[in-house]
Formats: C-alpha cells, sequence, structure tokens
C-alpha cells in the first residue's frame, strides 16, 4: 500500500446507495473534520470478510464510539448495490457507512489493489483498517495475505485508537 500513515486521503469518487440508487460521492467530503474509521476489504460475501471483518466493526461500534469515533466506513471493490445487500445482511443499520469502490478509484489510489484472478475474482482491494481525523491518515494496519484478518479486525484495531 502507498497511503502511510500521515498521508492525507486522496480526492476519490466512489459510490453509495442513497434512496434506493447509487449516488457518486467524493470520499474527501465524506471524511472532511471528521474523526472516522475506514477498513477495506477483498469483496462483499467473501469468506474472510463476512465471518470476521464486518462483523467485528459491527459488533464493536459501541466502543469504537466511546474513543471519540465520528463514523465507521466499509470499502469494497463492489457496487453500492452489493454493497448495501451486503450491510442488510449484517444488520449494520446506519452502524456502518457501506460504499462501492466498483471502478477502484480509492483502492488504486491508495495502492491497495491487489490480483486476484487466480481466484476468480479480478482484481481488488487488499484488507486494511485505518484511522483517519479530518482527512489524514493517523493510524494504518495492513494484512500482508487478504485471507488474514488479524491485524486490521476490530478488536485489534479497537487497541490502537
Amino acid at each position: 500500500m502507498k497511503l502511510k500513515e500521515n498521508d492525507k486521503i486522496p480526492n476519490s469518487e466512489i459510490f453509495v446507495l442513497e434512496n434506493g440508487e447509487p449516488s457518486k460521492k467524493n470520499i474527501g467530503d465524506l471524511l472532511n473534520n471528521k474523526k472516522v474509521i475506514i477498513f477495506g476489504l477483498p469483496g462483499a460475501y467473501t469468506s474472510v470478510c463476512s465471518a470476521k471483518h464486518l462483523p467485528g466493526y459491527v459488533n464493536n461500534i459501541g466502543k469504537f464510539k466511546q474513543k471519540g469515533i465520528d463514523q465507521i466506513i466499509c470499502i469494497s471493490v463492489n457496487d453500492p448495490f452489493v454493497m448495501n445487500a451486503w450491510g442488510k445482511e449484517n444488520n449494520v443499520g446506519n452502524k456502518i457507512l457501506m460504499i462501492g469502490d466498483p471502478f477502484l478509484n480509492f483502492t488504486k489510489a491508495i495502492g491497495a489493489e491487489v490480483d486476484k484472478s487466480g481466484r476468480g475474482l479480478g482484481i481488488r482491494s487488499n484488507r486494511y483498517t485505518m484511522l483517519v481525523d479530518n482527512l489524514n491518515v493517523i493510524k494504518i494496519q495492513e494484512e500482508k495475505d487478504t485471507g488474514a484478518c488479524e491485524i486490521s479486525a476490530a478488536e485489534n484495531f479497537l487497541e490502537l485508537v
């Protein structure tokens, strides 16, 4: 990943589902003047993402709020419809903002793209979690392997916030 601690989040277009329709947003607008946790992952409905990464943040939302986190964002190389459906299945509600990065705009801008073509997934995002305060990266943890969810897991990242 080329994005490092103390870097500023690059301006990138992402997508969210609003009122049942895809809405293009600039990620900077979502992060401006906020303390945010962003966790990126290879794909909605994939095994480790569904079993550990997303549920960990859903289950620990209160602990992050107690530490002054304004928002938690989940971002993946999926379209906003898929991200919304996956969020519903995991009872995300309004706890976590589910963002689609279908064109890898954000993922490539931070250097997190990884080729998973051998597994039939194409270009995806590596697994990471970062703490961002007013667009500045304070802490970032990137897994060496997308199949692992240890240093980027909510329970472990919580100790770094």
